[in-house]
């Protein structure tokens, strides 16, 4: 949930109410942290302990998906905070409160758990995967289209460039190689800065975070979030690791088609990531960690130097070469 710009982190005017309605009315609110939604969140202090309090505004983000993948996550022996009181009229959600130990921060500490870590990581996928997605809206071709023409929309117009033509057609021949069969929940924002390490044995010892957004799509892609992570820097070797380890715990999937599938979700994604940290400065005002746009640039390069890539790579290289791939927006 942290964020590396500055938020408003006054409580709101109805979280007094809230959570004397809840049995909170003593209880101390403290600014928690913000994100790159329009959600904040605070710690509250009471006598029976800490709970989280999330403002998630209703006018611009609907609380009500998250408390359903959380109870759906729930059900399936995952750990995700569980709600104590909700309002959704007006956009708030007593939590439970998974503490302080997030996976990102705690790894910059104890480098040496990196590996134990991130094999819990991949293990909890396989077996979030081992479920059927149910009734979750589908992430298909059109949701991927959309995002990857986030650089179109955003990014191009930053940069003072109309679109060229081509862009679509080099992305068309790859949707049909990343269609799920069958497919699997798909968190979408699953990387270490959202996963919390918990009291708790097995799978439970992580804490999911920021699951809001779960469709029904490949089951490359949580991986690629967590192994192609814009925040920190994961080794090839921990990659290869991972997804190696993810593979053998599914001998049923096509290990070819999944790596192939792997390498072109790796790519919509991080060139969608420019376009939203594009239209994060630009619509709404939240400027990026400055470190994050040079690091997702350099898994961009490797993205489109896989064999699966190369019509975006060739759309790339004579439409937005290098010498335009700037590290962050103008100000």
């Amino acid at each position: 949930m942290a964020a590396r710009f500055k938020t408003d982190m006054t409580p709101p005017a109805a979280a007094r109410a809230f959570l004397t309605r809840h049995g909170w009315g003593e209880a101390d609110i403290r600014p928690l942290a913000g994100d790159w939604s329009f959600r904040r969140y605070f710690r509250v202090h009471g006598n029976s302990g800490t709970a989280v309090l999330m403002d998630s505004p209703p006018d611009k983000e609907d609380a009500r998906p998250f408390l359903a993948i959380g109870r759906r996550l729930n059900a399936l022996g995952l750990a995700a905070p569980r709600a104590l009181g909700q309002d959704l009229d007006a956009g708030l959600v007593l939590l439970e409160d998974f503490g302080d130990d997030r996976v990102g921060p705690l790894l910059a500490r104890e480098p040496g758990r990196e590996a134990a870590i991130y094999a819990t990581a991949i293990d909890l996928l396989v077996e979030l995967h081992r479920h059927p997605a149910g009734d979750l809206p589908p992430y298909d071709a059109a949701e991927l289209r959309r995002e990857a023409r986030l650089l179109i929309d955003w990014y191009l117009p930053e940069i003072g460039m109309a679109e060229p033509p081509g862009y679509d057609a080099a992305w068309d021949g790859l949707w049909p190689l990343v269609e799920p069969h069958p497919p699997v929940v798909t968190l979408r924002d699953y990387h270490v800065d959202n996963l919390m390490l918990l009291d708790a044995p097995g799978l439970r010892g992580l804490g999911l975070l920021d699951f809001q957004d779960a469709l029904a799509g490949h089951p490359a892609y949580d991986l690629v979030s967590l192994l192609q992570d814009i925040r920190r820097e994961v080794s090839p070797a921990l990659e290869a690791a991972m997804l190696a380890r993810y593979l053998a715990s599914r001998p049923e999937l096509d290990e070819s088609a999944f790596r192939t599938a792997y390498d072109i979700l790796g790519a919509q994604r991080n060139i969608k990531i420019v376009g939203v940290f594009t239209r994060l400065w630009r619509r709404d005002g939240k400027r990026a960690d400055p470190a994050y746009l040079p690091r997702v640039w350099r898994l961009i390069e490797g993205n489109l130097a896989r064999p699966a890539l190369a019509p975006v790579a060739a759309w790339f290289d004579e439409h937005l070469p290098p010498r335009l791939r700037q590290a962050e927006p103008a100000a």
